[in-house]
């Protein structure tokens, strides 16, 4: 190690009191964190493109300083999606330090790495206060049944108002308006458990009727005047 003229010239001033990092909470303990093998937590972020086209939501499940498990959910940019696959091969098995320096691909994936990393070394983690913290698989759990994202396109125009594509419940099919022209109510179709009655050999129309639902009101009895196809409209 190399010192300036300066400091090689210098006297010795004993160091005083040295109490180390503050703790942070992990996963229901306080932690000194001084390696990054003392780093563990579950946690979700977000992260965007240079020009802002797409984003990104990470979830990853740290224990004892590796990643053993990433969720990379991608909306806004096609480029993206292709980027999400190489991620969810790089970032298991890394250690947090290693994501933060690793290219992954995408420009809104690493902005949602170095978001993460943050909210990690600083313990304010999704399971900052659960004992043991989250199982391997705690991920896939915000996806709900079907394995989807929790996705949400609406669209509206000052001329012809506003149109329901999709939300939580699924594929919007129809929107039901009142006398009134405003929306009261909506027909969804659940593509994650459309899909898996198509696996099981279910016919197509009989597996439609089984996932297509309605929220509010849909029924002429209850008011509803007119349903309208948000797509074609």
């Amino acid at each position: 190690m190399m010192y300036s003229h300066e400091v090689e010239h210098m006297c010795v001033v004993k160091k005083g009191p040295n109490h180390g990092p503050a703790p942070i909470p992990q996963e229901g303990k306080w932690v000194k964190s001084k390696e990054i093998v003392d780093i563990s937590g579950l946690t979700h972020g977000v992260g965007w493109c240079a020009p802002q086209q797409g984003a990104c939501k990470l979830t990853l499940n740290v224990k004892e300083g590796i990643i053993q498990e990433a969720l990379i959910e991608t909306i806004g940019c096609s480029g993206m999606t292709h980027s999400a696959a190489m991620a969810s091969e790089i970032l298991p098995g890394k250690t947090v330090l290693e994501a933060l320096n690793t290219d992954l691909v995408c420009d809104a994936i690493n902005t949602a790495m170095r978001e993460l990393f943050l909210q990690i070394v600083y313990g304010r983690t999704q399971s900052a206060f659960s004992e043991d913290g989250l199982p391997i698989g705690a991920g896939l759990e915000d996806l709900g049944k079907g394995l989807r994202s929790q996705v949400g396109t609406l669209y509206g125009t000052l001329a012809k108002g506003p149109r329901y594509l999709e939300m939580a419940e699924g594929y919007i099919s129809r929107i039901a308006l009142d006398a009134n022209d405003e929306i009261c109510g909506y027909e969804f179709i659940h593509m994650g458990k459309f899909m898996d009655e198509i696996k099981k050999g279910t016919d197509a129309n009989e597996a439609l009727k089984k996932v297509t639902g309605t929220y509010g009101r849909f029924t002429e009895e209850a008011g509803v005047v007119k349903y309208i196809d948000p797509r074609h409209e």
